[in-house]
């Protein structure tokens, strides 16, 4: 049975920084399951899950942290999360407008409200087409209990929009 790690991956963004992290996953008899990687800011920034045997965790665990000392700082977490019993319908959640501070917040501050969890969360700032303004766009992958009110979620939602002037939509499944 093989051990499942999450690792978080941060260094100042440079060519070979995914290979040095691949090779010692690799040198350790691990197998790259799934990443989400992005340069961000001058930094390179990112989430691995890999495998490993059980036997060789510790000494992958310790040969990813000696990435520190070449400017890559690398965190091992052992995944021993209690597998969910059932899976949710993930419903889908965009955001567009002027960007401004705050709006993370108002919103993310909004689901908690109705404990729905944020799966996936990808947000960046470009120029908008005509304008030049900048607009903040988002995309997120939710998870919403089957106990909450989506009716009361989406007002809310549309209440934020309004005070901050973005369009929101939420596409629900299930």
């Amino acid at each position: 049975m093989q051990r499942s790690l999450v690792m978080t991956v941060i260094g100042e963004d440079r060519p070979g920084l995914v290979d040095s992290v691949a090779s010692i996953v690799a040198e350790h008899g691990g197998n790259w399951l799934e990443c989400r990687m992005s340069r961000l800011g001058g930094q390179f920034a990112g989430i691995v899950h890999v495998e490993v045997p059980p036997e060789k965790e510790q000494s992958l665990a310790d040969a990813l942290k000696a990435l520190n000392g070449r400017g890559l700082n690398v965190v091992v977490h052992s995944d021993r999360a209690v597998e969910e019993t059932t899976k949710r319908p993930v419903s889908i959640l965009e955001v567009v407008g002027q960007d401004r501070p705050g709006i993370v917040r108002q919103i993310s501050h909004a689901l908690a409200g109705f404990d729905v969890n944020v799966e996936e969360l990808h947000t960046e700032c470009a120029s908008a087409a005509m304008s030049g303004e900048t607009l903040f766009k988002a995309r997120a992958k939710l998870s919403i209990p089957p106990s909450c009110n989506v009716a009361r979620l989406r007002q809310e939602l549309e209440k934020i929009a309004g005070d901050l002037i973005v369009e929101i939509s939420l596409e629900t499944s299930g």
